[in-house]
């Protein structure tokens, strides 16, 4: 399907990294709302699309993909005459909007070489004038309102801000399908534990997951599902070797859609600062989240039923520049993560799960 003539055809600018796809859904759903005849396109990297597998209110993908350092790339315009075709078959399709919500003077050169005539997004990198209305980008407020400005700025109601997130009945047999396998039984409870991060020096350390672990089998007589994808399975197998007993293993082994659709059978995920946080939270599973070098206020899980540890030291948040900024400490990471202790995460989980021991 396509535009029809005389449509109105709306581009939305907002690629790269799994956590800010799934941030920008209410945006959406707000814009879909106030603009419910129009066509609209969301410009994105091609592996993010997944997450939002069925998200009713956007018309069509358009993927951006060029080489970069911050976030896995097919490198599909790698070159300046890819990037040059690109341009050309956005211009080609006569766009009347454009909302840039990346801060970075190149996606607002996408928007203004694309052709629309209006253009909205954050006043940042000395780009203003490349847009026709812009709004502060504010970084103590999280990321979700950032986004919903842009619509604000643009005269554009916003009357809600949850997340969200659409799963197949076929995904959800796939679960179902899954833990039968693994011998739970129906209303047994099942804690997921996503001990990754992009880079791994975010993440809490790997001997404080195995603890947490093997208390909360010993205390409560759950299973542990640990979660990941292929470049965890060396650290996912360390794990498993050291928790008792192991571990149900979904790490490498199932795409995100089916990783998505595990994460609704589970009473609580345990997880540090990462993408699956935020799609366990468009999932409305509580979790409980482990944060360090970033801002809790302006990434936190978006979600009623999610606690977050974090040890707000005087350098927090800081740049993540490792480890110019702070020393590492005897295991390699830094102070703010080695702050949370073992105890305070048992405490925090405890509250959410709300059962008394075995």
């Amino acid at each position: 399907m396509s535009a029809k003539p005389g449509q109105k055809k709306i581009l939305v600018l907002r690629y790269r990294f799994l956590g800010d796809t799934i941030l920008t859904v209410p945006f959406f759903r707000n814009l879909r709302r106030a603009e419910p005849d129009a066509w609209i396109v969301w410009l994105v990297t091609p592996g993010s699309t997944d997450v939002v597998a069925g998200i009713p209110y956007v018309d069509e993908f358009i993927h951006w993909d060029p080489v970069t350092t911050y976030a896995d790339s097919w490198g599909t315009h790698r070159t300046l005459g890819d990037k040059l075709g690109f341009i050309r078959d956005l211009r080609r399709r006569r766009f009347d909007k454009a909302y840039v919500l990346k801060r970075s003077f190149s996606s607002a050169i996408i928007a203004f070489l694309s052709g629309a005539r209006e253009r909205v997004g954050f006043a940042t990198e000395g780009r203003s004038f490349l847009l026709t209305r812009k709004t502060p980008y504010l970084h103590e407020q999280h990321e979700v309102q950032n986004f919903l400005d842009v619509l604000r700025v643009d005269g554009i109601p916003v009357i809600d801000d949850y997340l969200e997130a659409w799963l197949s009945a076929g995904e959800q047999q796939f679960s179902e399908d899954f833990f039968s396998g693994a011998g739970v039984a129906p209303g047994e409870r099942v804690i997921a534990i996503h001990p990754f991060a992009s880079n791994q020096i975010r993440a809490w350390h790997e001997d404080g997951f195995v603890t947490v672990a093997n208390r909360l089998q010993e205390r409560y007589g759950c299973r542990i599902l640990l979660v990941g994808g292929g470049r965890d399975r060396v650290l996912g197998e360390y794990l498993r070797e050291r928790i008792t007993p192991p571990p149900i293993m979904a790490i490498g082994t199932t795409s995100l859609r089916q990783t998505m659709a595990l994460l609704t059978r589970c009473t609580l995920l345990i997880c540090n600062d990462s993408g699956i946080m935020h799609l366990g939270a468009s999932l409305k599973v509580p979790l409980v989240a482990l944060f360090g070098p970033q801002s809790p206020v302006k990434f936190g899980p978006w979600s009623t039923n999610c606690r977050v540890i974090h040890s707000d030291l005087p350098c927090s948040p800081c740049k993540q520049k490792f480890f110019t900024e702070c020393l590492p400490s005897g295991r390699g990471k830094p102070e703010c993560l080695e702050a949370i202790t073992i105890d305070r995460l048992l405490e925090e989980t405890e509250q959410l799960l709300n059962v008394d021991p075995c």
